[in-house]
């Protein structure tokens, strides 16, 4: 099995709605030898489920978050993650000065919705979305 990664802030908005969204799609395409977990630098949601408006959002278009529970991303699981994957250009430079091979998720950074409004979830699901299909077909077939 390979293991992805993806990281953001908290662990409440973008990660897990990549997760989410990452995963589903991996399910649709038939690809069934990766797993995708989420975690946040820092640890101040940790346990918590995912922001209500970032859940909704994903609710809206058919996908699940309700599962989710917020936890932090420690160092020492750059060696048994075989991708880690970034929000934004910040995340990428945190988890490099960790130690770890980090890429960004998308190809500019995923704005951190948590301080606008609800349609700024939506925004960012729309980026999501066209990112994880850029990552379905590179994990398409194993590296």
């Amino acid at each position: 099995m390979r293991k992805v990664e993806i990281v953001c802030s908290g662990n409440i908005c973008r990660s897990p709605i990549g997760e989410v969204v990452l995963r589903a799609k991996l399910a649709e395409a038939g690809i069934d030898d990766v797993v995708v977990t989420s975690s946040g630098t820092g640890g101040w949601h940790v346990g918590d489920p995912m922001d209500p408006r970032a859940a909704a959002a994903l609710r809206r278009r058919g996908y699940d978050g309700s599962a989710h529970r917020a936890q932090q991303f420690r160092a020492d699981w750059f060696g048994d993650r075989d991708l880690v994957l970034a929000m934004d250009s910040g995340h990428l430079s945190e988890l490099t000065r960790r130690g770890g091979t980090v890429q960004l998720f998308a190809d500019i950074d995923v704005p951190d919705p948590y301080y606008g409004e609800e349609e700024g979830f939506d925004e960012i699901l729309d980026q999501i979305e066209k990112a994880a299909d850029v990552w379905v077909g590179r994990l398409r077939t194993p590296s």
